[in-house]
């Protein structure tokens, strides 16, 4: 299974590491799932990663978020989306994890936004929040 994750998925596991999202990011570590991400998306991970409010939550040093940018980088899937459709009209920024999930046959976008949720569904590609994909996962794994 091939799964995007929005930026707040990724946020909140940095910002709480028994949350909901943390689980996802821990199945993904567990190979339960591919991740796909684009270059535009990476940048937006970082930039918010960075931000002030999230820095004194999470706490890492600036090493500490390379290396885990990095490492997120090297075991995720590369995918350069030739085209953004335009998906999301309430934020056209949202459109990157569309581009991103068509272009590399995503089956799922992990979203906690509720504009990205509002799509559901596009090009067979579902739209799940954070809690609903690790009920998926938990089935999967039986």
């Amino acid at each position: 299974m091939r799964a995007v994750l929005d930026t707040n998925v990724i946020v909140s596991a940095f910002l709480s590491p028994r949350g909901v999202p943390a689980q996802v990011l821990t199945y993904f570590q567990q190979e339960a799932f591919d991740l796909l991400i684009s270059p535009s998306i990476l940048e937006e991970y970082a930039a918010a990663l960075r931000y002030d409010r999230v820095r004194k939550v999470h706490k890492l040093s600036e090493a500490q978020l390379e290396s885990a940018l990095e490492n997120l980088k090297v075991i995720a899937i590369l995918v350069i989306p030739a085209a953004t459709p335009a998906v999301v009209s309430a934020d056209v920024e949202d459109d990157k994890f569309f581009a991103c999930a068509v272009a590399g046959h995503a089956d799922i976008i992990v979203s906690g936004d509720a504009h990205v949720q509002a799509v559901k569904h596009y090009q067979g590609i579902t739209v799940l929040s954070p809690a609903a994909f690790v009920a998926l996962l938990d089935q999967m794994r039986g």
